[in-house]
C-alpha cells in the first residue's frame, strides 16, 4: 500500500469499484416492481446544524490506523462556518428528489450494482454469476439500485427511514445541487463528526462500548461469514438510530461510508494548506469517510472518526451513502 501514487485510492472493505464489475448488464428484471417508491406524506426535510467552525485537530497518530491511508499526522485545521445534516440522505428524502425530477441513478444506467453476499435472496442469489476477486463477497446483482438495494425482488417501502444506498458519488451530487446544498469536505465532514472532541477515536470517546452499550452500527461477528447483529442490525440502520454526538450528528461511525467533496490522496494533506482544505484538484476517487455496517475491527476498524476510504465517482454499493452540507 505504500507505494500508491498521489490520487490511487485507498484499499479497504468499503466496497469494490465500478471498474471490477460488467461495463453493463441487461439482467431479466420481469418481476422488479417498476414504481419507483413514494416519500411517504409524514417526511420532513432535515435542518440543517449550524457549526461556527474554527480550529480543531484533524487525522490522527493511533497505532490503530492505517498510515497508508493518509490518516496522519495529526494537523491543526481551520474552518469558516458551516452547516450540515444531521443525518445521510434517507430513502424518503432521495424518493422526493426522484419524484420532482424524474432522475435516474447511475446503477440503474449501468443495469446492476454490489451487494453484500449474505443480504441477496435465495432467488437473486440463484442469476449471479459474478463476484469480486479481492473482495468475494461483494456480488454484481443485475437490477439492484437505490429502490431495490439487494436487487429486483427486494423494495425500502419499509425503509423509508433508512440511508438511501445504491447511490454514487455523481448521485449525491446530483441530489445535493438539487436540493440547494453541496457535499461536505472531507475537514468539515470530521471536524462535525469528532462533535467538539479533542482527538478521540470515536465521536463519543475513546472505548467503542461504553458500559457495553452500542453505539454504532458495525459488523458482530466473524466477518465476512457470520453476523450475530448484537448492536441491532445486519443492514442498514434508520439514519438516526443510536445517540447523535455533541453536534446533533447521527451515525458518522458505521452504518454507510459518506461521499465527501475532495478527491483522495494519501498525502495531499502533507503539503496543503490549512484553512479550509478542500483536496486535489483531480483525482481518481472521492474521500469516503464514517465506515459502515460491513466494518469490523479484525478487517477493517475504519468506523474510527480519523479513518478514510475512498471509491471512484461512478462507483455503488449497499453499504455507501452520504449527507449534505452549505455554506453559513
Amino acid at each position: 500500500m505504500s507505494d500508491r501514487t498521489e490520487n490511487q485510492p485507498a484499499s479497504s472493505c468499503c466496497a469494490a469499484g465500478r471498474s471490477e464489475g460488467p461495463a453493463s448488464l441487461k439482467p431479466d428484471i420481469s418481476g422488479k416492481d417498476s414504481q419507483k417508491p413514494k416519500a411517504p406524506s409524514s417526511w420532513k426535510e432535515q435542518e440543517m446544524i449550524h457549526l461556527p467552525g474554527g480550529s480543531f485537530l484533524m487525522g490522527t497518530n493511533d497505532n490503530e490506523g492505517f498510515p497508508a491511508d493518509g490518516e496522519g499526522p495529526v494537523r491543526e485545521i481551520t474552518l469558516a462556518p458551516f452547516y450540515i445534516d444531521p443525518c445521510t440522505v434517507s430513502n424518503a428524502e432521495f424518493a422526493r428528489f426522484v419524484e420532482a425530477t424524474g432522475y435516474i441513478t447511475e446503477s440503474e444506467k449501468f443495469g446492476w450494482s454490489y451487494v453484500f453476499h449474505l443480504l441477496v435472496s435465495e432467488a437473486t442469489a440463484r442469476t449471479v454469476t459474478r463476484s469480486v476477486e479481492r473482495s468475494p463477497w461483494w456480488w454484481v446483482v443485475g437490477g439492484a439500485d437505490w429502490a431495490h438495494p439487494e436487487g429486483p425482488d427486494s423494495s425500502v417501502e419499509d425503509r423509508m427511514d433508512h440511508p438511501v444506498v445504491q447511490v454514487t458519488y455523481n448521485d449525491a451530487l446530483a441530489y445535493s445541487k438539487w436540493a440547494g446544498k453541496r457535499l461536505p469536505t472531507e475537514a468539515e465532514w470530521e471536524y462535525a463528526a469528532r462533535g467538539g472532541l479533542k482527538q478521540k477515536r470515536y465521536p463519543w470517546g475513546d472505548e467503542l462500548k461504553p458500559g457495553g452499550e452500542h453505539r454504532c452500527n458495525i459488523w458482530q461477528g466473524k466477518f465476512p461469514l457470520v453476523n450475530h447483529a448484537s448492536d441491532g442490525y445486519v443492514g442498514t440502520a434508520p439514519v438516526n438510530a443510536y445517540q447523535p454526538n455533541a453536534y446533533g450528528l447521527y451515525n458518522v461511525s458505521g452504518n454507510v461510508w459518506e461521499f465527501c467533496s475532495d478527491w483522495f490522496s494519501p498525502d495531499h494533506h502533507l503539503k496543503a494548506g490549512r484553512v479550509n482544505p478542500k483536496g486535489p484538484s483531480k483525482g481518481q476517487s472521492k474521500v469516503m469517510r464514517g465506515g459502515s455496517y460491513l466494518c469490523h475491527r479484525s478487517y477493517c476498524n475504519r468506523y474510527r472518526v480519523a479513518a478514510r476510504s475512498s471509491n471512484t465517482p461512478d462507483s455503488s454499493a449497499g453499504n455507501m451513502g452520504f449527507r449534505c452540507a452549505r455554506d453559513a
